[in-house]
């Protein structure tokens, strides 16, 4: 963790970690009095932390119990997606070839989903392909870009928790993740970003499905 963020910011990528792992859940209650024990932080450090939180889509506060961990709306689907769209696509289309360092960092995620699946873990094979993806923007080697898409996956695995059979949910990505791995392996980004675009396209209609009730 970088010595130049404040405690407070410290405290919120930790708590966005926890998110991200499926740890915190949507309509999960953030206890103040339990996050001050747990941080050994000042309460005015823990409210800014879930201030940082709420600012980025991933708390609110509701009246008589709190902050807690927000249900992401229909609406906000769309817009997420055209955030990934613009940031994987174009994270692809100007990259350069793979170093060793980014190949290992993207294989050893998809290494972590094929576990996951073994063990029928599809709440760690959905946080270890949102860290795959996560590799995917890192290619344009920008840390704002960075901060802000792990802000983005944060959103999205709160999407990903309104499945109701999480197994069918999560296990069409691993093959076609790994497929857009061999393709950037080899350097060829034109099927690359065309496999991208189509996984999008179809993680997006899954993501809306699971707000289309009967």
């Amino acid at each position: 963790m970088s010595l130049s963020l404040s405690l407070a910011d410290q405290i919120a990528r930790e708590l966005r970690a926890d998110i991200i792992g499926g740890r915190l859940l949507p309509g999960m209650a953030l206890v103040e009095v339990d996050l001050v024990k747990g941080y050994n932080a000042s309460r005015n450090t823990i409210r800014e932390a879930l201030h940082r939180l709420g600012q980025e889509g991933l708390t609110r506060y509701v009246r008589n119990k709190g902050v807690m961990v927000r249900r992401v709306e229909r609406e906000e689907v769309r817009d997420l997606f055209v955030v990934r769209r613009t940031l994987e696509l174009q994270a692809i289309a100007r990259s350069s070839p793979l170093t060793p360092p980014q190949s290992e960092r993207m294989q050893s995620a998809i290494e972590a989903i094929t576990l996951a699946r073994d063990r029928e873990d599809w709440r760690a094979v959905a946080t270890h392909s949102l860290v795959f993806h996560q590799q995917i923007v890192g290619l344009m080697r920008s840390p704002l870009f960075d901060e802000f898409f792990a802000q983005v996956i944060a959103q999205l695995r709160l999407v990903f928790c309104a499945a109701p059979d999480e197994q069918r949910f999560q296990s069409p990505w691993l093959e076609r993740d790994l497929e857009i791995h061999t393709l950037l392996a080899n350097n060829n980004k034109l099927a690359a970003g065309e496999a991208m675009s189509v996984y999008l396209d179809d993680s997006e209609r899954q993501s809306l499905a699971l707000f289309t009730f009967p």
